[in-house]
């Protein structure tokens, strides 16, 4: 889609309603919506995170950008993610929270970054974080300077390629929290997209179908 095309439609992403659980329940492995049910939220206290789902244009045409989490001993090493990170004392909000670790990993700065809205938060039990995802995006052709100390690539993901159904598939793989398991996920090129991001991808994508 061209991006002049995209950012017609952002009023109508503004105020659409979200499709929540029920998009992030396409993408959760297995067990995940079971074992989410059975969380008792008034005695876990999650750690919160905040991330960007950021859109902007490559060659005149809509991509978003993804990143690949470098190799490191914890459950999301080496996995693809969107930027953002952990929230500090210092962020005056979630949406603070996605545009400064925006910043710090892939190099954009806020005031290039415009935020559409936020989308429904998505709880990880292996980390214990809840991660809140913002929807902006970047009306200028970007540069990107990523944290080698965190992310070790960036994934320029075409919105042709994503609104694609034919890239959605299901594999067997080795979970922290379940064994070996089916994991439904999206095929990005050689990227398996699992887990809360390809949760974060689900509601995003039907959100976009409402709308286009």
């Amino acid at each position: 889609m061209h991006f002049e095309e995209f950012l017609k439609y952002t009023p109508k992403i503004q105020n659409a309603q979200l499709p929540a659980t029920k998009a992030h329940a396409k993408m959760a492995p297995s067990n995940r919506m079971d074992l989410l049910k059975a969380i008792d939220f008034t005695k876990v206290v999650p750690k919160r995170a905040a991330v960007m789902m950021l859109f902007y244009p490559k060659a005149s045409q809509t991509h978003l950008a993804l990143i690949l989490r470098t190799s490191y001993n914890g459950v999301h090493s080496s996995q693809i993610a969107f930027p953002g990170g952990k929230v500090e004392d210092e962020d005056a909000d979630l949406s603070h929270t996605a545009l400064r670790e925006t910043h710090e990993e892939i190099g954009i700065h806020p005031k290039h970054i415009k935020v559409i809205r936020p989308f429904t938060e998505v709880y990880i039990p292996p980390s214990n974080f809840m991660v809140y995802p913002f929807l902006g995006y970047s009306e200028r052709e970007l540069d990107f300077v990523l944290q080698e100390e965190e992310v070790a690539g960036l994934v320029e993901f075409p919105f042709a390629d994503f609104m694609n159904d034919n890239i959605i598939v299901n594999t067997v793989m080795q979970t922290s929290y379940a064994g070996s398991i089916e994991v439904p996920g999206f095929q990005v090129n050689e990227h398996f997209v699992w887990g809360a991001t390809a949760m974060m991808l689900s509601e995003l994508k039907d959100t976009l179908k409402l709308v286009l």
